[in-house]
């Protein structure tokens, strides 16, 4: 079991994982939902023993984000690659810090913001057109080098890179190589999707780390499932990110849903910005792995079992 308790009722995964508890360190080959495609399979990094959930700093107000010089290849939740072609950096006088309003429900290509610099693509080796597998979206921490996920993404560090604000076939901001995954016990071991979110440890970049580059969003938990959200993510037939806001509703105990038309394949771990605070809420995976329609997706709700896997994190990047 994990910290979230199964319910005997839960309607049968898509594609389920059968994973054997061996330990928090497990050998695994994931199978996505609709809306990734088969991710890399290897050694799963666990979190260490749980500790008492982390108070999550606010992140700072970041700058608009200015392309790199030198890339590197609660127990009840409450209803109610080069870039030699890069585009110029986002300015406060090109962009506001959030998109403009647009109608809830709406799929569109996400306009180049602060906000949609700090989301990104997953690749497994060079940063090149039809290369991504997933999306990740800088999480705002004391040691500014960490991303949020979905778990089923990947299972192994091995040549995966995170190119944030990544646009037709660019980086603009620079890559960044995956050190470390951390995944709760209650994934690793029985592929819980009520846990299906993974924090990631990335090195530095010429010098830099990646919230220094592009800011990152606060972790938020214990966040009413009626919440609006900004819905970002990455197709895999795609070279842009696309962006859809719509309020969230309640799948399950620990499950939250909102209609986005048009998130296939590659928008997995793709971030839901609560529209009220700015704090990330959740990422593409959970029922279903996301979900079996590209029109509906899912997370796992952010409560304490993610700000222990945060505070872990954490302690393992300092």
């Amino acid at each position: 079991m994990g910290q979230h308790r199964r319910r005997t009722s839960r309607r049968r995964l898509l594609a389920p994982t059968l994973l054997t508890a061996l330990s928090v360190l497990t050998v695994a080959t994931v199978v996505a939902g609709s809306h990734a495609p088969t991710p890399r399979a290897a050694a799963v990094a666990g979190p260490a023993a749980a500790s008492p959930s982390p108070s999550v700093d606010a992140a700072p107000p970041a700058d608009s984000p200015s392309p790199a010089d030198s890339p590197a290849g609660s127990e009840s939740p409450t209803d109610s690659a080069s870039p030699a072609d890069s585009p110029p950096p986002v300015s406060a006088s090109a962009a506001s810090a959030t998109p403009s309003p647009v109608a809830l429900g709406t799929t569109a290509v996400a306009p180049a913001t602060p906000e949609s610099a700090t989301v990104g693509a997953l690749f497994t080796g060079a940063v090149a057109p039809g290369g991504h597998f997933c999306t990740a979206s800088v999480l705002h921490s004391a040691t500014g080098n960490l991303l949020l996920t979905a778990a089923h993404c990947l299972s192994s560090t091995a040549g995966v890179t995170f190119a944030p604000g990544y646009r037709d076939g660019t980086a603009p901001y620079g890559t960044w190589r995956v050190t470390a995954i951390h995944t709760t016990t209650g994934w690793s071991q029985d592929g819980d999707q009520d846990e299906d979110f993974a924090i990631l440890e990335t090195a530095s970049s010429g010098g830099r780390r990646i919230e220094d580059v592009v800011g990152a969003n606060q972790l938020g938990t214990d966040e009413p499932f009626g919440t609006t959200v900004r819905l970002y993510g990455y197709p895999a037939g795609s070279e842009d990110p696309v962006l859809c806001t719509n309020t969230t509703g309640r799948q399950g105990t620990y499950q939250r849903v909102v209609d986005c038309p048009d998130y296939p394949g590659g928008t997995s771990g793709g971030p839901w910005i609560s529209t009220a605070t700015g704090h990330v809420v959740g990422a593409i995976g959970g029922y279903q792995e996301g979900g079996d329609s590209p029109d509906t997706s899912y997370s796992a709700y952010f409560d304490h079992t993610i700000a222990t896997l945060y505070g872990e994190a954490v302690k393992s990047a300092s």
